[in-house]
């Protein structure tokens, strides 16, 4: 069974994310997607909505499942029994802070990380700019799953 991990912090989930979940379906037999916990940084939504966020996105969707984690993604792939990483890359500045990681975890395990370019018509999606969008009221639904919802 070819399982693999979706490490993000996905504050909240994009389109991007959505894409890359759905075309990662049809490469593996599960997907999990893994909302990592830092306690260093600061989310605009909480854990229990991020994860609320996707796992209402994929509802439908068997072969996907939601958790949460810290510490290194790597000891999160032998403790699920993944042999993949899954990640999405939008452009040549992802691919070379991606490429480092992957180098790191291939250098510190036998996981392998599979990158997926996102598809043009989300590449510009980013949480960071989805969290702009909503903190300066604008319209965030057009970037984001129909799950995700902002509080007023």
């Amino acid at each position: 069974m070819k399982k693999a991990i979706f490490p993000g912090s996905f504050d909240p989930i994009t389109n991007g994310h959505y894409d890359i979940i759905k075309r990662g379906i049809s490469l593996f037999d599960e997907v999990v997607v893994a909302i990592g916990i830092n306690a260093e940084k600061k989310y605009m939504f909480s854990l229990e909505d991020r994860k609320k966020f996707i796992e209402e996105a994929f509802k439908d969707e068997l072969k996907v499942s939601v958790i949460t984690y810290e510490g290194l993604t790597i000891d999160l792939c032998k403790k699920e029994g993944a042999q993949f990483i899954l990640r999405g890359l939008r452009n040549p500045a992802d691919f070379e802070f991606e490429k480092a990681i992957a180098h790191t975890n291939r250098r510190l395990s036998k996981i392998e990380t599979v990158f997926l370019l996102t598809a043009s018509k989300t590449s510009y999606i980013s949480s960071s700019i989805v969290r702009d969008v909503i903190r300066n009221g604008g319209d965030y639904t057009v970037l984001v799953p129909d799950s995700v919802t902002v509080k007023k």
